[in-house]
């Protein structure tokens, strides 16, 4: 089974190689998401995100303080350089709500029987059984690849200035992060794997070495001279 659709603001697709696996968790998988960005999207006026944001709701609902505490994790782990919140600025948990909410809708596939399925959103990856080859986009180049991975039950997120500019911040000076081109983790989930390299690319070039002592993590990093530095463990086969 294979599915495409444009969730979030990328698109989201998702191959399952289970024979017979039924259409009904996948219609759940995308709806969750659908879901997700109605609620915590904070382009939606309307959304929790955005009434927590102006005060007119109290207290966010369970999910909600979930992600906002994964992001406090994050901020205190890198000294305040990875903040969804920075000073001036409205509340923008996206760079933990997009992992979060992929790796929900993978464990919603596994719930439901998939064994042996990739999900990919927006460029960040999440498999189950393998093992999976997956690209890394090269930094400079869009038709190239800088490594390819063999992935079997893991996740690889990326965090980069090719597709949006300078849109991560480093939230100590309140300027973009520019000490790295790009910085790519590989996770036991993508929650990790998708926290981990945006709040490491808000370091700079410290990050990587922050991003590499992380549980669990391994780092694929190219700094603003081009050079690549990567972790022993990280599981590149090309």
């Amino acid at each position: 089974m294979r599915r495409v659709e444009h969730v979030m603001g990328f698109p989201v697709s998702v191959r399952i190689d289970d024979a017979g696996f039924p259409e009904a968790p996948v219609d759940e998988l995308f709806a969750w998401l659908r879901e997700v960005d109605a609620r915590f999207s904070p382009f939606r006026p309307d959304s929790e995100v955005s009434r927590l944001d102006r005060g007119e709701q109290a207290e966010p609902g369970p999910e909600l303080r979930e992600v906002l505490d994964l992001c406090e994790e994050y901020r205190l782990a890198t000294g305040g350089a990875f903040d969804v919140r920075p000073p001036g600025r409205r509340l923008d948990p996206c760079a933990v709500v997009k992992g979060w909410s992929v790796q929900r809708g993978a464990e919603l596939l596994s719930a439901a029987g998939a064994r042996r399925f990739c999900l990919n959103a927006g460029g960040d990856v999440v498999v189950s059984g393998g093992p999976w080859r997956v690209g890394v986009r090269h930094p400079e180049d869009a038709g190239r690849l800088c490594a390819v991975l063999d992935l079997t039950d893991r996740a690889v997120a990326t965090s980069a200035r090719y597709e949006r500019g300078d849109h991560i911040l480093d939230a100590r000076t309140g300027r973009p992060a520019t000490g790295l081109l790009s910085m790519t983790v590989v996770a036991p989930t993508l929650t990790e794997a998708d926290a981990v390299s945006t709040a490491a690319f808000a370091l700079g070039p410290q990050g990587i070495t922050w991003a590499a002592s992380r549980p669990g993590c391994e780092v694929f990093a190219v700094n603003a001279d081009g050079k690549v530095l990567r972790s022993e463990g990280f599981p590149v086969t090309a």
